[in-house]
């Protein structure tokens, strides 16, 4: 259903049109895809993510129309922001912790924020006749309604999340002139499959690493490997070894549901799997892996950390989803954010996202912007 739509311009032939959805279906996959071809993370994703139910989100979708057609798009997540998201445990986030136990919005703000919380990324979507030349333009009526959209609905810090380079260096002017403060995000971690085997993989490790890797992948005799695309059986257990990862975590944001789980198998169905890893018939890991014909994407590895350790399963993961990519003609794995000194070792490349935020209230967007390398993800490394 159409919660907004609104004309920026007067409707004449040819000037864009802003709407704003609170429902990607009202767009529809075939409009919405076309400004996303090539994204693992396409309409079907968005759609797994908005019916999952997760915390105290809302979803909406901007479009860019010129006539008739979708030139450029974004989705949008509302929130509250607590501010220490990124920080690692220590004494500044205790400290902010027992404020908040008297004052329970300390640090906590009304986000609008460009892109999706699960999401690799904040990707623009522009249609593939869009010119490269129009781009800057387009993004500018993102913006635009963007901006419109925060005021609305009362959120006085608006975002863009994990702006991969290459964006925040084409649209760079643009959001600086808009006062957007850059904030160091997560990179990701992402590994080219242009080896032919996994003993061809394994020579370019160090030595040190090649020897630990080779004991470690023995443990796959004691361990069933199991890839399933319906998890409805045991969904509870995959559920717990979650929440026993997430709370093991430093960073936490959004906390998934079950639906998400289910809803991700069931939207990209012949595009995602879960592998489960047992022992003895006892689950004790789950990976849910999303896809297209080039790139396997690790959504998120969950695992018992006291039983599951013993047997390696994260690094039984790693191979396992290697040899799924050679398999299958794939030529790269992106293994996700954090937890990067394995992903490293075992030749993994990074790619760094920015994070953009701006507070409507000019005072405070130029404190934000004193104190916002207290809360880059570089500082939580």
């Amino acid at each position: 259903m159409l919660k907004l739509a609104y004309r920026q311009f007067p409707a004449e032939d040819g000037e864009p049109v802003a709407q704003v959805y609170d429902t990607i279906r009202a767009i529809g996959r075939e409009a919405w895809n076309a400004c996303y071809r090539g994204q693992v993370e396409d309409y079907d994703c968005l759609l797994a993510i908005e019916d999952a139910g997760i915390g105290e989100f809302d979803w909406r979708y901007i479009t860019i129309a010129e006539n008739g057609r979708i030139s450029a798009a974004m989705p949008v997540f509302l929130c509250p922001y607590p501010l220490d998201t990124t920080l690692e445990e220590g004494l500044a986030r205790r400290l902010i912790r027992r404020v908040r136990q008297h004052v329970s919005g300390f640090l906590v703000l009304r986000l609008a924020c460009l892109g999706s919380p699960c999401t690799e990324n904040g990707v623009i979507g522009f249609h593939a006749e869009v010119p490269e030349d129009r781009r800057e333009a387009l993004f500018g009526e993102l913006l635009d309604a963007f901006e419109r959209l925060a005021a609305r609905e009362g959120c006085a810090l608006m975002g863009i999340k994990d702006v991969p380079a290459p964006v925040a260096l084409e649209f760079g002017a643009v959001l600086s002139e808009r006062r957007y403060a850059p904030i160091c995000g997560l990179p990701s971690a992402w590994l080219d499959i242009d080896f032919r085997t996994i003993d061809e993989y394994m020579a370019r490790l160090s030595a040190g690493t090649r020897k630990d890797m080779r004991r470690k992948i023995k443990s796959f005799d004691a361990v069933r490997v199991e890839f399933r695309t319906d998890v409805g059986d045991v969904l509870p257990r995959i559920m717990a070894l979650y929440h026993d990862t997430r709370n093991r975590s430093e960073w936490q944001f959004e906390e998934l549901t079950p639906a998400y789980f289910e809803g991700i198998l069931t939207h990209m169905r012949g595009r995602s799997f879960c592998v489960l890893y047992l022992v003895e018939d006892e689950l004790l890991a789950a990976n849910l892996i999303v896809h297209d014909d080039r790139v396997a994407i690790d959504k998120f590895f969950c695992m018992d950390g006291e039983q599951g350790r013993p047997y390696n399963l994260y690094f039984l993961s790693w191979f396992t989803n290697l040899r799924y990519c050679l398999d299958s003609g794939l030529s790269r794995y992106q293994s996700g954010q954090a937890y990067y000194e394995n992903k490293v070792r075992l030749g993994s490349q990074l790619a760094a996202n920015t994070m953009f935020f701006r507070h409507r209230n000019p005072l405070l967007q130029t404190l934000l912007r004193l104190v916002s390398p207290l809360f880059s993800a570089e500082q939580a490394k």
